[in-house]
């Protein structure tokens, strides 16, 4: 494997792709920490840090986890890439609904380019809704128990905000088409695993300052615990990657024709149907449903009904674990819905020849295809209830009671993020060595991606 990394450097048009992709991530870094101005940046983070360990600091820290930290610290990238992470999943849902999307989406390229400009509308108009309301969020003081953030609020701070951060969102969508144009992975997932990834330093460092190895008087956890979280943390991603890639293949017969004097067909292949077909989207969408009371409630901290609601669904409570694992196992189920369509494939099958074996093609086919799909995606289902729940069950006080950053590696949206992001892009690379005769990352067989 560590031949492999070498030979990256020898292929010139290869290199050139990972140094770009590395200098892309060092602006979109550099971006995380320019202030936005009219923001009292100290006493912002001091705000945080006192509610770091409260549900509070939780439910930011998830949603500062799309932006590297930069939420927290309200620099020009706060809004990070959510605005257009929710845009893409809006279009996606909307091209099902709406005929003249659906139409785009079958046009080939050209329609796939409209999909993404349309994407880019989207996520500049929810980014200058989203700023709104954080600007009126700033502005005031009992939001942050009684800390005055924004020395000058009014409209001129509004507008500046919102400028500001769209345009920063609107950047970090550039810096990713540019990965995608002349980098090597998928720009936006690289942007957001960047993000990620900049919380482990401080993750180690807590976890360092817990274990106080050279002051044993001020040891917060024990060595036994520390040892058990290696395991959990290394066990958790053996099980992430296995579901990442594991898929049910279903054996495909293609019959043979006569085309002249040629004889084509007679072919057995299989089609492949993932177990994990959603990804990530279905944790995405429940966090984003469970959080809105809440992000809501912040906005306005007198709001009643709301706040009662909020403090209902607070990070870590019964009502919360119980909703929060129904609604991944809804949205996995519809996504997959939504973008697996049984009849279609059994007509595509039927259109060229092919056919299950021991299965009638057409209706009966459909409905073979869709029974598997339903089991495999309930299997996927329970892993991402289960992936997502693990860092609350790990951070509980009863069981590990260890800082919410540290248990967020232990599963989640994160950890799916980050292992699949590198799957892809290791698929890539190798592709790549193995295109110009180098050996991969593995010497038997080869990497296999998400998609």
């Amino acid at each position: 494997m560590l031949q492999a990394y070498s030979n990256i450097f020898k292929i010139p048009d290869l290199r050139k792709k990972v140094l770009f992709t590395l200098l892309i991530i060092a602006v979109y870094r550099l971006g995380t920490y320019i202030p936005t101005p009219g923001i009292d940046g100290t006493a912002l983070a001091s705000f945080f840090a006192s509610i770091s360990r409260s549900s509070g600091g939780q439910i930011f820290g998830i949603m500062g986890m799309f932006s590297g930290g930069a939420l927290q610290k309200a620099t020009i990238f706060a809004l990070g890439i959510m605005p257009y992470i929710s845009a893409s999943i809006i279009l996606q849902l909307l091209t099902v609904v709406i005929p003249q999307l659906e139409k785009l989406a079958k046009e080939g390229e050209e329609g796939r380019k409209k999909i993404i400009q349309y994407t880019r509308y989207g996520t500049v108009v929810l980014a200058i809704i989203q700023t709104f309301f954080i600007s009126l969020w700033l502005e005031n003081p009992n939001a942050f128990q009684g800390t005055v953030i924004v020395p000058n609020p009014g409209w001129g701070f509004r507008l500046m905000t919102m400028l500001t951060l769209t345009t920063g969102t609107a950047f970090i969508m550039w810096l990713g088409e540019q990965i995608d144009e002349h980098g090597i992975g998928n720009g936006m997932s690289i942007v957001i695993t960047a993000g990620i990834i900049e919380s482990i330093p401080t993750a180690l460092f807590q976890t360092w300052t817990l274990l106080s190895p050279f002051d044993p008087a001020r040891q917060q956890l024990a060595w036994w615990k520390f040892f058990l979280m290696i395991v959990l943390f290394i066990g958790t991603i053996v099980g992430v990657i296995l579901i990442i890639q594991g898929q049910r293949k279903i054996p495909v017969q293609y019959a043979k024709q006569m085309r002249g004097n040629r004889m084509y067909g007679g072919q057995s292949t299989y089609l492949p149907m993932k177990v994990n077909q959603a990804g990530v989207i279905p944790i995405i969408f429940a966090q984003s449903v469970i959080l809105f009371p809440a992000t809501l409630a912040g906005f306005f901290p007198n709001a009643g009904v709301l706040t009662s609601m909020a403090q209902g669904l607070a990070h870590g409570t019964a009502t919360y674990t119980v909703i929060y694992a129904a609604m991944i196992l809804f949205f996995t189920f519809f996504y997959t819905a939504i973008t697996f369509n049984p009849l279609e494939v059994s007509e595509n099958l039927q259109k060229f020849g092919g056919f299950i074996p021991g299965i009638r093609p057409g209706k009966n086919t459909a409905e073979y295809l869709d029974f598997v799909m339903t089991r495999i995606a309930a299997s996927g289902a329970f892993f991402l209830a289960i992936i997502a729940l693990f860092p609350d069950f790990v951070s509980s006080p009863k069981i590990l009671n260890i800082p919410f950053l540290i248990a967020s590696f232990f599963g989640g949206t994160g950890l799916l993020i980050i292992v699949g992001v590198i799957l892809d892009t290791m698929k890539q690379i190798e592709s790549q060595l193995l295109m110009r005769h180098y050996e991969g990352f593995v010497k038997k067989g080869k990497l296999k991606g998400r998609r």
